[in-house]
């Protein structure tokens, strides 16, 4: 008798599987894209917020960093106010940009001036006197050095524009 119940049963039993699976599977499928719901996003949009330039004290004096306290760079081969860049390519890859959602980054404790220059991929790079402001790859933390004077040719930034040669 047993067995008989079984039978009628049984694809019932099945199919309530099989559609508990479908479920769960999709359940999984809303899951995934839900992090890339627009809070997600609007969090992946906060990086524009670090080219936001402060200070922060350091063993080379008192630099300029972004919002995270990393440190920014000069380069002397670009000239200030020229409006470009001098570094891309690959000198990129070692030197990103430091980038900016508008035309006026916030600044706080920055004497220099502050501005922004359109790069040749249509990003704004930000400036302080004339000069492109950049990050170094090999800083891993804020409060990180490691590019002041890599080359004889990148520097570290004092609030007031100068490059810190020391």
């Amino acid at each position: 008798m047993n067995s008989r119940i079984w039978l009628k049963l049984g694809p019932v039993v099945g199919a309530v599987a099989l559609s508990a699976l479908a479920l769960t599977g999709c359940s999984q499928g809303t899951t995934a894209p839900a992090a890339d719901t627009p809070s997600s996003s609007s969090e992946e949009a906060e990086p524009a917020a670090e080219a936001t330039l402060a200070t922060a004290d350091s063993s080379l004096g008192t630099i300029v960093v972004d919002s995270a306290g990393m440190t920014l760079y000069v380069f002397d081969k670009d000239v200030a106010d020229s409006g470009k860049s001098t570094c891309e390519g690959e000198c990129l890859v070692k030197w990103p940009a430091v980038v900016a959602d508008s035309d006026t980054p916030v600044v706080d404790g920055v004497t220099g001036t502050v501005g922004v220059i359109t790069r040749t991929d249509g990003t704004k790079q930000v400036t302080l006197d004339g000069l492109p402001l950049y990050y170094w790859a090999g800083d891993a933390a804020a409060g990180d050095t490691t590019g002041q004077a890599v080359g004889g040719v990148w520097w570290v930034v004092a609030p007031n524009g100068d490059k810190i040669a020391g």
